[in-house]
Formats: C-alpha cells, sequence, structure tokens
C-alpha cells in the first residue's frame, strides 16, 4: 500500500486544511453560499479518499484474506462496504 498509503495521507492532509479553512470562514461570518462551496470540496475530495482506499482494499487486502483462506470473511466485508457505499 505503500503509493496509496502516500496518497492517502496527502489527500487527509488536503481535507484537514481545507476543514480548517471551513472553520474559520464560519468563524468569521463569511457568506453561506461560499462556504457550502468549500464543504462540497471536502466531501468531493473524501469520495477521493474513498476511492484510493477501496482499490487499495480490492488490491491487495482481498486477494491476501482469499489466500489466507478467510473467503466468507472478506465477501462479507465487501458486502458491508457496497451497502455502506449506497446509503
Amino acid at each position: 500500500m505503500r503509493t496509496s498509503k502516500e496518497d492517502a495521507l496527502r489527500r487527509l492532509s488536503y481535507i484537514e486544511g481545507h476543514l480548517r479553512g471551513i472553520r474559520k470562514m464560519v468563524e468569521e461570518d463569511a457568506y453561506c453560499v461560499d462556504i457550502l462551496k468549500q464543504t462540497h470540496a471536502v466531501g468531493r475530495a473524501l469520495d477521493k479518499l474513498d476511492e484510493v482506499l477501496v482499490r487499495d482494499h480490492i488490491g491487495h487486502c482481498v486477494p491476501e484474506g482469499i489466500r489466507d483462506g478467510r473467503d466468507e470473511q472478506v465477501l462479507g466485508e465487501l458486502v458491508q462496504l457496497f451497502e455502506v457505499s449506497r446509503r
């Protein structure tokens, strides 16, 4: 997960910085529409982070779990992820 981990950490740093900026906007009574645009951007950044994590999980953790004989557990976790993603 080296590249994925670095990508995930970079994305998290971006999200954290963005959230600090949104907090400052709220504290300074910025225009609501401007704040909402920024919260939307954070939501998109979180979606991208999810993509990185799911891609890594499917590419590494799932095959490893199947090789280790944890087929049912791995498939159950994939079903849970699918259900969470549909909410």
